[in-house]
């Protein structure tokens, strides 16, 4: 986004002289847009955020394309973060029931200001998640943190200063929550169900893997356009 837009964004956010006048010290010293305003934008949504959330990129809408087709009835929006991925399947698809879970208790309470808050759940992976799930779930959508931990270092002071060490922090190759994802999800999935996970191409191969070692088919899917990449892993 260019200056003048980012600009013509904060002006738009309040008719308070000194109101903008903080939110253009935020934004020069360093906070992201997104936070600076309250709101992200994604799949042509307005997504709320909250200070210290995973503000929502652009790449993530394949997953939400890839979801979309492979829904049934119902979805779990894995490491939702703000819940910008559940919120746009959502609207995508109405009559869907989307859960979310997240293990950071900032990112729920910001995922209960964009989804149903009675289906947004807080714990480590699937053990946030009611029991009666189980082999219900259609659809496991996953952004997890797969940037390798000497890596964080190297990210821009937007994400690496602003943003939780727990939504970026993936492991020493970065798909420690890849495998964890993969190996949880053949309890919660519906026979033939998709789990589908974002990861980047270098290590699509290490989150196919891992997939694989959980007993599923995979194809990884590549969206030069956003810059994305994702692995589709279909259960037996």
């Amino acid at each position: 986004m260019f200056a003048e837009e980012e600009a013509a964004l904060l002006v738009d956010a309040t008719t308070d002289p000194a109101e903008l006048d903080l939110l253009v010290e935020r934004r020069v010293g360093g906070v992201p847009l997104e936070v600076v305003l309250g709101w992200a934008s994604f799949c042509g949504l307005r997504i709320r955020l909250l200070p210290g959330v995973f503000v929502p990129r652009r790449r993530s809408e394949l997953l939400v394309d890839l979801a979309v087709a492979a829904l049934d009835h119902r979805l779990l929006d894995l490491c939702c973060g703000s819940g910008a991925i559940g919120r746009a399947i959502q609207e995508r698809a109405p009559d869907a029931e989307v859960h979310a879970a997240d293990i950071d208790p900032v990112a729920v309470a910001c995922a209960r200001t964009n989804l149903d808050p009675q289906r947004v759940h807080e714990g480590d992976l699937y053990a946030a998640l009611p029991a009666d799930l189980r082999h219900r779930v259609d659809v496991v959508v996953v952004n997890a943190p797969y940037v390798p931990t000497d890596a964080i270092a190297l990210m821009p002071p937007e994400a690496r200063d602003h943003e939780p060490r727990v939504a970026l922090d993936g492991g020493a190759d970065g798909v420690d929550l890849h495998r964890r994802v993969a190996a949880g999800a053949p309890e919660w999935l519906v026979e033939g169900g998709t789990l589908i996970i974002e990861t980047s191409r270098g290590q699509a191969p290490l989150t196919q893997r891992a997939c694989e070692d959980a007993g599923f088919t995979t194809r990884v899917v590549v969206d030069d356009d956003r810059d994305a990449t994702a692995v589709v892993a279909t259960a037996p």
